[in-house]
């Protein structure tokens, strides 16, 4: 099970990561509300955490591509926001 500082940093990831999906037009608002949902039942149940991209991409709802897309993004804002502390 995951301690309250993994469980906010994984909270905080999925919301960055399904907003830029859905920026993208990758997802919609809809889609990443039930992708949470199903995380946090998961997590709930004690069951293998799952990223937020592996859900979408279990549902058909992203490629592998998209998700790599998000990634980067991600990847970039971190190191933007890294640059500017």
């Amino acid at each position: 099970m995951m301690d309250e500082n993994e469980l906010d940093s994984a909270i905080e990831y999925a919301f960055r990561f399904g907003e830029i999906a859905i920026m993208k037009g990758f997802i919609t608002a809809q889609q990443l509300e039930e992708a949470l949902d199903e995380q946090i039942a998961n997590d709930l149940s004690n069951n293998h955490h799952k990223l937020i991209g592996e859900i979408l991409l279990e549902q058909g709802w992203m490629t592998s591509k998209q998700i790599a897309i998000v990634l980067e993004e991600l990847i970039k804002k971190k190191n933007l926001r890294s640059k500017a502390s």
